[in-house]
């Protein structure tokens, strides 16, 4: 058996459910369905590298029961849910057509479904990028004892003193980007923005909520189980909205790659399972406490991530330069903690001898 918490142990369950994938299509399509499967892989491992940093972070604070959720159920909801479903839902929306008839679009003529997803950017951008913007901006507003760029977090620490600041400047925000947007657009882009920012916050105050009353102190055991279950819950819903907020900009630019919809889930479902199990691989070998600036490095990839998402409501924004700018923020945190924690640890000898 493998050891405890071994790498083997924590790749196992992706590998076998991907090396399964590959080989239906592989066998069902052949070896041009399979470079693309492996390709969309690929570019939703990189650009979502940072969205496992937040989760191993979230993820922490949870049961290994509810770990274990995210990486199994959890997956199910982020193939069929955030990567088919939801999407269907929100053309089926955006379209006034019928589910089945969305679905049939679909199957049957995924030209037009991909097009039809791509009028729905605006509803898609806004509400994750402002979904996005509030967990950036509720980071770099709170006082951390741990700061990268110092200047900055200093300014933004003193100006998270203001009451909901960062509910201040995302509705400011929102309303600058909504006022150029055109007809109909407006209202699409204010409302989505506006149910991104109500979600976030409805997800924080039951979070809040749950940790106010107590769980961890409160000793009897029944209530313990059943108050951690509804943390855990809570915690679990927002990993999910996270994921979609990730992702589905992801789904519209797999269709520059191909329009067949069961490449698309198969390929971003393979990488969203790898993200899974990195995050997994970070909480479980204590990857965020050995590289300092690691966190802060991927809160300011949100930050990129939610602004180029907020302008791409005007301008377009390649999907290379949305996901690389975001990568550039991790390795930079992770080299800098690598050379400081380095650093330190020379300074350490040098005084003991």
């Amino acid at each position: 058996m493998f050891a405890k918490d071994s790498l083997l142990r924590i790749y196992a369950f992706s590998t076998t459910v991907s090396l399964a994938l590959i080989a239906y299509v592989a066998f069902q399509s052949g070896p041009s369905a399979l470079v693309l499967v492996l390709i969309l892989a690929a570019l939703e491992i990189t650009f979502s590298f940072d969205n496992a940093v937040i989760n191993a972070k979230i993820l922490k604070n949870m049961t290994r029961a509810w770990q274990q959720a995210f990486l199994t159920v959890g997956i199910i909801i982020a193939v069929f849910g955030v990567r088919v479903i939801l999407p269907v839902l929100i053309v089926a929306s955006a379209s006034g057509l019928s589910i089945g008839g969305v679905i049939d679009l679909a199957l049957n003529n995924p030209d037009e479904y991909g097009h039809k997803l791509e009028a729905a950017h605006p509803t898609i951008a806004s509400f994750g990028g402002m979904f996005l913007l509030m967990i950036f901006l509720d980071f770099i507003f709170t006082e951390r004892p741990t700061k990268w760029i110092k200047p900055l977090e200093h300014a933004f620490a003193k100006a998270g003193r203001l009451a909901s600041a960062s509910v201040l400047v995302a509705v400011g925000v929102l309303l600058s980007v909504a006022s150029m947007a055109h007809g109909e657009e407006r209202s699409t882009v204010l409302v989505s923005g506006l149910f991104g920012i109500f979600i976030y916050l409805l997800i924080r105050s039951l979070d809040g909520l749950l940790r106010s009353t107590g769980v961890e102190k409160n000793l009897k055991s029944g209530a313990v189980t059943k108050m951690t279950f509804k943390a855990g819950l809570i915690s679990f819903l927002y990993l999910e909205v996270i994921d979609a907020s990730f992702s589905l900009d992801g789904v519209i630019g797999a269709f520059a790659i191909t329009n067949q919809i069961l490449i698309i889930a198969v390929g971003l479902g393979i990488g969203a399972l790898y993200v899974r199990t990195i995050t997994v691989h970070m909480l479980r070998r204590g990857v965020l406490e050995q590289y300092k600036y690691l966190d802060h490095g991927a809160h300011y990839a949100i930050g990129i991530l939610a602004t180029l998402m907020l302008v791409s409501l005007h301008v377009e924004v390649s999907e290379a330069v949305t996901g690389l700018s975001g990568m550039l923020f991790v390795i930079t945190a992770l080299t800098h903690s690598y050379l400081e924690a380095k650093s330190d640890k020379k300074k350490l000898s040098a005084k003991k001898a």
